[in-house]
């Protein structure tokens, strides 16, 4: 790693630092160009192509797409045969699924819009630090692979990641990058584990059949019992239904419903207790009679850190520090970054800016901080890559 002190000091970075913030409406511009194509998780291949189109646009090289629609491109370093590489990712997917109004409004310096922070703005970071590097003549020693990953939300268990870091290995440096979280550096991945729970009872007619055991009835019983588990504020550790089903008609007793769980835990351990009283619950309800219930594990993002004297941890709060930005917050999340984390790989995640309502339709972007997310990305990446 190269101290950000040095990589500033090139008048070449320091040209493209004080570009930046003449790039800010280019970079919003490009968001929404991203934001406004649909990308449910899988369901990425439109956003795909458009953004393999882009990196060709923006020089880079090796262009290419895989067969989860991961869409990679180089920029090449000085030394490239004898440099382990950096990979900037981003996550192209989104939660909101087909159909969804993606109308983008305006207020000042926030853009709100469903997926206009997580994470159309991280993916148009990668675009313009890809056209800086190219534009300012900036030469790394290694070189940088920019990735648009699939599979980051919902039920894609990290697919595209598990690909990308499966193709470069345990040599390279990984930087994640989403849109928001800017001030914060993620060198810790929390465990998550998920689950389909479905139960099946007799069901029947709702009159006729009234005190037969109704499979919603019991789903509702279930989550009402999940929701009474006593959790430590330390490690933190969390629990979530985000998915309900079941049902045939208002006056049916259902034979069948299911509902989609969430686990997390900072502690792997706390996890596995977490998951062993959730399967306790099920147990019991296994127990009675009428009742049959399954619980499927759906999916598994791995726990995983680096120590925070880490040198690329290090240099992310240094260069933000550089910056100029007004706090530097050491933080435990579920990215991307789970992945390399995971297998003892060399991986921070960081943000280009601040946003809210993620996940959810009012969902917004605020621009004022993009410059100074964009000059930490870039100190970050030469740093890592070398100058």
């Amino acid at each position: 790693m190269i101290p950000i002190e040095t990589v500033a000091q090139n008048g070449r970075v320091q040209a493209a630092l004080a570009h930046f913030s003449a790039t800010v409406p280019h970079l919003v511009d490009q968001s929404i160009d991203i934001q406004q194509i649909p990308a449910p998780t899988f369901a990425e291949a439109e956003r795909a192509a458009y953004l393999e189109g882009r990196f060709g646009e923006v020089g880079l090289v090796d262009v290419q797409r895989d067969g989860l629609n991961n869409v990679y491109g180089r920029f090449p370093g000085s030394h490239s045969p004898h440099k382990a590489p950096v990979i900037i990712s981003a996550h192209s997917d989104t939660v909101f699924p087909a159909g969804t109004d993606l109308t983008v409004r305006r207020d000042g310096h926030l853009i709100h819009g469903p997926g206009i922070g997580d994470n159309s703005t991280g993916v148009a970071g990668l675009l313009v630090l890809a056209e800086t590097l190219r534009v300012q003549e900036i030469r790394p020693l290694a070189d940088i692979w920019f990735v648009a990953n699939v599979g980051e939300e919902g039920l894609g268990d990290l697919r595209g990641m598990r690909a990308v870091v499966e193709r470069f290995g345990s040599s390279a440096i990984y930087l994640v990058v989403e849109g928001g979280l800017f001030g914060q550096i993620s060198h810790q991945a929390i465990g998550v584990h998920r689950y389909e729970i479905t139960i099946h009872t007799p069901g029947g007619h709702s009159w006729g059949n009234f005190g037969q055991r109704s499979a919603i009835h019991e789903l509702g019983r279930l989550i009402a019992a999940i929701d009474k588990i006593q959790l430590p504020l330390k490690p933190k550790t969390t629990y979530n239904v985000g998915v309900i089903e079941g049902g045939t008609s208002v006056n049916t007793i259902a034979q069948t419903a299911k509902m989609l769980l969430d686990l997390r835990s900072e502690d792997p351990h706390r996890l596995a207790i977490l998951v062993s009283e959730v399967e306790r619950l099920v147990i019991n309800r296994q127990r009675l009679r009428d009742v049959a219930v399954e619980m499927k594990q759906i999916g598994n993002r791995p726990p995983g850190q680096i120590g925070r004297d880490t040198p690329l941890v290090q240099q992310a709060a240094l260069a933000l520090r550089f910056v100029g930005s007004p706090k530097v917050n050491f933080i435990a999340s579920s990215t991307d970054a789970n992945v390399p984390l995971s297998q003892g790989y060399t991986a921070v995640c960081i943000g280009l800016t601040e946003s809210g309502n993620a996940h959810r339709l009012d969902e917004y972007m605020d621009s004022t901080h993009l410059a100074k997310g964009m000059s930490q990305l870039l100190l970050l990446a030469l740093s890592a890559a070398g100058i």
